[in-house]
């Protein structure tokens, strides 16, 4: 008997699934909406504290802040 309501238990704690949000996780969808070696972000626009730097398609631009910019050698 006692093993039966442990099982029983088991199985409905198994059977309930957590609401979670649909679409890809967080992580993954950072790591694809990321540019220039990870330090930039595909945006339709750059805040005022980022720079515009490369494009990542047709549609958006890569914003990195002005720290993770790279350093222009000669002209």
């Amino acid at each position: 008997m006692r093993s039966s309501i442990l099982i029983l238990v088991v199985l409905v704690l198994l059977s309930y699934v957590p609401p979670v949000k649909s679409g890809p996780n967080i992580y993954i969808n950072r790591i694809f909406s990321s540019c220039w070696r990870l330090r930039g972000t595909c945006k339709l626009k750059c805040t005022g504290s980022e720079l515009y730097h490369i494009i990542c398609n047709t549609q958006y631009l890569c914003c990195i802040s002005k720290s993770s910019l790279p350093i222009l050698v000669g002209r």
